[in-house]
């Protein structure tokens, strides 16, 4: 059951693994990043926008930021520029540690109704189910991120939780 705890842990996991596939993609020329291959979204640089979207329009759920611009369907082309990447990746993720540090056991009593752009329609869950999805959600698509700069030829950090670097854990 997601709890403070696990949404601490969680956030500073998420940290941790942008921060590494980052720095492998930053390796690969704009044209490695840009290139099909063959994942859900395409490309390395198009997944991981997916995924900042996908952050975004989650804590817009769960806080009062506005939601990112655009939908789903938009969402890999949600990044315009790597260098400006570079810059809101890292910024969100201390967006997402700041509310992990801030968010109350209470919050997480009771369901949150939304809108699925994926579903097309609103659905209603528990917030502990959708606050571990928004976390699932990041590791799913960072592990098909990772294995493009595998095939790519750059090698990501490890993924095993239990590596977590100490520098994370005092954040």
């Amino acid at each position: 059951m997601a709890s403070k705890e696990f949404v601490l842990d969680m956030a500073r996991y998420n940290m941790w693994q942008n921060e590494s596939l980052l720095t492998a993609a930053n390796a690969l020329s704009p044209l490695e990043r840009e290139q099909n291959r063959g994942a859900f979204f395409g490309s390395i640089q198009k997944t991981l926008s997916h995924i900042l979207w996908g952050d975004m329009i989650w804590m817009s759920r769960f806080t009062d930021r506005p939601a990112p611009a655009g939908n789903i369907h938009a969402s890999p082309n949600f990044v315009k520029s790597w260098a400006q990447y570079q810059v809101d990746r890292p910024a969100f993720d201390q967006e997402i540690l700041q509310w992990a540090h801030q968010v109350t056991p209470d919050w997480f009593e009771g369901e949150l109704t939304f809108f699925s752009g994926a579903a097309g329609h609103e659905i209603t869950k528990s917030k502990t189910t959708l606050v571990a999805h928004l976390f699932n959600h990041q590791t799913h698509h960072r592990g098909q991120v990772h294995a493009m700069l595998t095939a790519a030829g750059v090698t990501p950090d490890d993924t095993d939780m239990p590596l977590l670097p100490e520098r994370f854990l005092v954040m």
